[in-house]
């Protein structure tokens, strides 16, 4: 990245007049040693610059990856990938694995040797999808303190056993969980508040295509939903039939539209179903 100084000024300021990205990743920059002017390395945040002179940044690793998986946006601020099924988002106190905070991280890194990676929500491990992650905490925090007034549209494709009565649904219901992380539906009226929506878009002899959007965010919502009206989500070891051999949970997240903080727009994110989707329903 290179920038030719056009008016007296001190570095920073100049810096953050003109690169479009958070002030905190400038000024790891310049701690770093990442800033070169008249290819001399500077550090000083009140480097005196005159008319002429040009800034380098070198940010570029040597070790770029590439991502085993789709890339739905990406500026300075965000990056939404859709993630596979199987892969955590984020390690957990009882898994360690490889998880896709991991695999993001590595990725952007290889682009930029000083990038940070936040989670602002998450998947559970079976299910597929679009995932955002922040690449600077400010934007981590608006997002995470906003969530439910920031996303209008969370949207998922599920296919399930058998028929649905209704071709349509607004499942409304109270979840609580076990010490042993099984969720499932209060009958006291205790818990948390979970409501889900469904349309049943296609059907075969066994299954049914179903979109379903959800106006809570709560563990393992969808699954515990269709478990209650007896036809669980195809693939679900924890929620479903137990002789189900399918290997992948059948639920994917397709379409999320979120605000923007920085860029001040709503900006909605879609994937198309995946191909086992398609060919459990043929």
């Amino acid at each position: 990245m290179k920038l030719v100084v056009k008016k007296d000024s001190e570095l920073l300021e100049y810096l953050y007049e003109n690169l479009d990205m958070p002030k905190k990743r400038i000024k790891q920059y310049l701690t770093h040693g990442a800033i070169y002017v008249n290819n001399n390395r500077v550090k000083q945040y009140n480097y005196h610059l005159v008319p002429g002179m040009n800034i380098n940044i070198d940010t570029e690793s040597k070790n770029k990856k590439t991502l085993p998986f789709e890339i739905l946006f990406e500026d300075d601020h965000l990056i939404v990938v859709n993630k596979p099924s199987g892969l955590l988002t984020i390690a957990t106190a009882k898994e360690k694995e490889r998880t896709l905070y991991h695999i993001v991280r590595e990725y952007l890194v290889g682009k930029d040797k000083y990038a940070r990676v936040f989670i602002v929500h998450r998947l559970d491990k079976d299910t597929s999808g679009v995932v955002v992650f922040a690449k600077d905490e400010k934007t981590k925090n608006q997002l995470q303190e906003n969530w439910n007034e920031y996303v209008s549209v969370r949207e998922y494709v599920a296919v399930v056993h058998g028929h649905l009565k209704e071709n349509n649904g607004r499942i409304v219901q109270n979840l609580m969980e076990t010490k042993t992380n099984l969720v499932y539906v209060s009958r006291n009226g205790e818990g948390k508040e979970a409501i889900t929506n469904y349309k049943v878009i296609k059907e075969n002899e066994n299954y049914s295509l179903v979109s379903v959007s959800i106006e809570t965010g709560r563990k393992n919502q969808i699954r515990v939903a269709f478990q209650s009206l007896k036809h669980p989500i195809v693939g679900d070891k924890k929620y479903g039939e137990k002789n189900d051999k399918e290997s992948r949970l059948y639920l994917h997240a397709n379409r999320l539209k979120i605000y923007h903080p920085v860029l001040k727009k709503e900006i909605l994110f879609e994937t198309a179903n995946p191909q086992e989707f398609k060919k459990i329903m043929n």
